[in-house]
């Protein structure tokens, strides 16, 4: 058969694929290591700050918003089992113009979000060893993670164990001397307060929840994996579930120990670095050491994972031609890899050595909360407006709950600040003359996933 050139089109076995590998255990590894346990401390002292001494209570909120998007993605998976996550669903969905936009905003989030990891992992070890640039160590880190993911997937995630590992340890460590710290002073700690206390103000922990967001990017990354996992329809959606609710709880957990630890919030040095501040209270210099050894560990960790998932959201537009095949359809003939999309992560996150913590995050939140919203929206339209799933059970599972996920999702937007609001426009405004180019000014249709799982 010829395609519309006129060329003979490629054998189904000519088309790029990537190697199925990967179990259940590698991929919640894989999200845990992603989404980073210990990101309960990545903006501890600033969300502490907003909602006013209840970050455990702004976690609450955001794990409930984040628990119907996660079914939302498990659903998805189901009829999708492909590597482009929300920008395969909303294309299915919604039409391929939608699905392309909904696709570059969610580079937004995934393209920046190993960047934040580099920032991190550069701060952390400028302070350690200030005889080294900061910047020496961000290079180090994205050529030794960019190199690890061009040899293989089945690689990182390996590796991922074993740092996921080292943040248990630390985990452990840290809720075992913060009990021993709460429970041998003289006045008995307020439990309840960390959740609810005379100055709570639900406004208050709303704008902090959208903040944390941030900590709990992740789990949607797992979908990305749905062409490397060998049962991608049911070892994909239980990864994802699992990757969620696990730890939004231990992030509540987490912050609710380092606030009866550190009551006196009003008092941190500075908001950015409390969490060291924490770590010296409840244990001493040995734990805020160790702290900084498990968090740099924990951000390698995410970075890896990170660059993995981004590099297949650009693998699967490249293949359906929205970005250029000659660079991001390329799947490496040994490793089975997508390389050169992998490197031009690599290369992007070179920003990390210019750009400031809080760029970083506005942009990851913006493209974030906007993939969650359509993936929600995807369930609705595809599994009950298309395929009439809306009486009993299906009403619940593919009406109300992605209807809820919506809502709540919405909710977080309305608390980004505005210059987060200016810079995820003005990329969407760019994605959007992109797919005008594409289109010839929508006289052609827009690229379609044709890949079959």
């Amino acid at each position: 058969m010829n395609g519309p050139d006129g060329r003979a089109a490629a054998p189904a076995a000519a088309r790029p694929e990537l190697r199925r590998v990967l179990g259940l255990p590698s991929l919640f590894f894989f999200g845990l290591a992603y989404m980073v346990p210990l990101a309960a401390f990545t903006t501890y002292g600033i969300v502490t700050d907003v909602t006013r001494g209840h970050l455990p209570a702004a976690y609450l909120v955001t794990l409930a918003a984040m628990a119907f998007t996660a079914l939302s993605y498990a659903s998805m998976v189901r009829a999708y089992p492909v590597a482009g996550s929300a920008y395969t669903y909303t294309q299915q969905s919604f039409g391929p113009a939608t699905g392309f936009l909904t696709g570059w905003a969610l580079l937004l989030d995934y393209i920046f979000l190993p960047t934040i990891s580099y920032i991190v992992i550069g701060l952390y070890l400028g302070i350690a060893i200030p005889a080294v640039p900061a910047w020496i160590w961000i290079l180090l880190a994205i050529a030794l993670v960019t190199g690890l993911n061009v040899l293989g997937i089945k690689l990182v995630t390996g590796m991922n164990m074993v740092l996921v590992g080292a943040q248990g340890v630390f985990i452990a460590t840290f809720l075992v001397m913060s009990y021993l710290t709460v429970s041998g002073r003289s006045a008995a700690a307020d439990l309840v307060a960390p959740f609810f206390s005379p100055e709570f103000s639900l406004t208050a922990v709303v704008a902090g929840s959208a903040v944390l967001c941030l900590s709990f990017l992740g789990f949607d990354a797992i979908s990305t994996l749905s062409e490397e996992a060998r049962n991608p329809r049911t070892s994909i959606p239980r990864a994802i579930v699992l990757c969620t609710v696990f730890c939004g709880l231990l992030f509540v957990v987490m912050s609710w120990a380092g606030h009866l630890v550190y009551p006196d919030w009003q008092t941190f040095t500075d908001p950015d670095s409390a969490s060291v501040e924490v770590m010296a209270r409840a244990g001493g210099d040995f734990l805020a050491a160790f702290f900084t050894a498990a968090y740099v560990a924990a951000c390698f960790a995410s970075a890896m994972a990170a660059q993995g998932a981004v590099s297949r959201i650009l693998f699967s537009m490249g293949r359906d031609g929205a970005l250029p095949e000659r660079v991001f359809a390329r799947v490496h003939p040994e490793y089975r890899t997508p390389h050169l999309a992998t490197l031009v992560v690599g290369a992007i996150s070179l920003l990390a050595c210019v750009m400031s913590l809080d760029q970083a995050a506005a942009l990851v939140s913006f493209g974030a909360l906007i993939a969650f919203t359509f993936v929600n929206l995807s369930v609705i339209k595809h599994y009950a407006i298309d395929r009439g799933n809306r009486r009993g059970a299906d009403l619940l599972r593919y009406v109300i709950a992605p209807g809820i996920g919506v809502a709540l999702t919405i909710w977080l937007w309305t608390s980004l600040s505005p210059t987060t609001f200016a810079i995820g426009l003005a990329w969407v405004a760019i994605g959007f003359l992109q797919l005008l180019r594409l289109t010839r000014g929508f006289k052609r249709p827009a690229p379609t996933t044709t890949h079959e799982p």
